[in-house]
């Protein structure tokens, strides 16, 4: 074989190689969509049968939406901006159309009536095939309740958590508990997408009736 043929199969199998790992791994860590396994925690709950199965997180650089479905009858989706320090809430149901926006100040209320004691650990698990670090998470109000979280820190910015109860997290959770509207839930990620997100997700439809978070927390109360 002669030199001249060497080098072309070198450079054949360098050009592959290259070319296959800028098309592995998790590519744009701050822009992508989780699928979670989702379930209410207390099944005496009144509003555990409208507890969702499953729900797809969608997140791009400081903004994320959590979009949850009943049966595709009750439609809720969570929708967080870091940079505004606002979350917002929509619900369709039957005649129901409307959406709620807190305030930074509304937002720490809220995830003050859900103090959570996290603790680091060094045990480590993947989780939808990426590398995960466990929390023992702890409940303020009740320390005698306490789970494991579970958090990678290969997707999402540093502060992704920054208007949740996890706000010390630096990195994207995978599995954890939630507290919305009196019902909490267990999510846990089954699939992670790395797919670019139209930013128009993040937006609140204009067919929105806007209501205040307590108009909101009456709906829900109404439920029960």
């Amino acid at each position: 074989m002669t030199l001249n043929k060497l080098t072309y199969i070198g450079l054949c199998v360098f050009l592959l190689f290259n070319f296959s790992c800028k098309n592995v791994g998790l590519g744009n860590k701050n822009e992508g969509e989780i699928i979670f396994d989702t379930k209410g925690v207390d099944e005496t709950h009144p509003l555990y049968g409208l507890a969702p199965s499953s729900a797809t997180l969608k997140f791009k650089e400081d903004k994320f939406v959590i979009e949850m479905s009943t049966m595709g009858m009750f439609n809720t989706a969570i929708i967080g901006d870091n940079q505004t320090k606002t979350l917002s809430q929509t619900v369709k149901f039957m005649d129901i159309n409307q959406a709620c926006i807190e305030t930074e100040k509304e937002i720490l209320e809220n995830n003050n009536s859900y103090q959570l004691k996290i603790e680091e650990t060094k045990e480590t698990k993947k989780i939808a095939g990426i590398k995960c670090y466990k929390l023992k998470v702890t409940k303020v109000s009740e320390p005698n309740v306490s789970f494991d979280a579970w958090y990678t820190k290969e997707l999402g910015k540093e502060d992704c958590n920054a208007l949740t109860p996890y706000n010390q997290v630096k990195g994207m959770l995978l599995d954890y508990r939630i507290k919305k509207m009196g019902l909490e839930m267990h999510f846990s990620a089954k699939k992670i997408n790395n797919i670019e997100i139209d930013d128009n997700v993040f937006e609140i439809p204009d067919k929105m009736k806007i209501v205040s978070g307590a108009d909101m927390k009456r709906f829900f109360d109404n439920l029960q």
